[in-house]
């Protein structure tokens, strides 16, 4: 995986590379932190879509050999205009799940992709319905609709007084925090967790 000349992706595989590039960053917590927060100012958005753009065109576009250590260095630096430090191993880790997705790749292999695209969707999934348990639950009258929801009951069960059915207790699926839902006219951000006690 380290070194060597680098090889072309197919037209075919190039535009699921780069889905799989924004996959990764999307999961990896101190980026995504840094970026919540504006760690490295108001434009931390723009430095972390930047780091992505860089990403892909260090695989795409290098006519040197790749390594994995040039990698990590990218990542620490794209990190450090964030104005954040990973000593968790992170970075070694997030560079090796992108060399290995690119060796992947170059072979037709996109099975990691797919993997991270299916945790992505069951973690908007799970999400969506922990925000329409809360919403039902705003809804004064549906209680009894979102427990006999058979979709939506194991949601219930998060709840701190789950045998309580009164309609005038309000029943919050996220037990980490304040009830983010009922404060924000129903609306919550689902694609990352990390915001959950906000």
């Amino acid at each position: 995986m380290d070194g060597g000349s680098p090889r072309e992706l197919t037209p075919e595989a190039m535009p699921i590379f780069r889905e799989g590039v924004y996959l990764v960053l999307s999961r990896w917590s101190a980026l995504q932190m840094a970026v919540e927060n504006e760690w490295g100012g108001r434009d931390s958005h723009r430095k972390a879509d930047q780091l992505a753009s860089d990403i892909i065109s260090w695989f795409t576009q290098s006519r040197e050999p790749l390594y994995i250590d040039d990698l990590e260095n990218m990542l620490d630096e794209a990190l450090l205009s964030l104005n954040t430090e990973a000593e968790d191993g992170s970075i070694e880790e997030i560079a090796y799940k992108l060399m290995t997705m690119h060796e992947e790749c170059l072979e037709g292999n996109f099975q990691s992709i797919e993997g991270l695209r299916e945790a992505s969707r069951q973690e908007v999934a799970v999400n969506h319905v922990r925000q329409v348990v809360n919403d039902d639950d705003d809804d004064s009258d549906s209680d009894n609709d979102v427990v006999g929801n058979e979709n939506s009951s194991n949601m219930i069960l998060d709840a701190p007084d789950s045998s309580s059915n009164l309609n005038l207790v309000e029943m919050p699926v996220d037990d980490s925090g304040p009830k983010v839902a009922s404060e924000t006219d129903g609306w919550v951000q689902v694609s990352r967790r990390r915001n959950r006690g906000k």
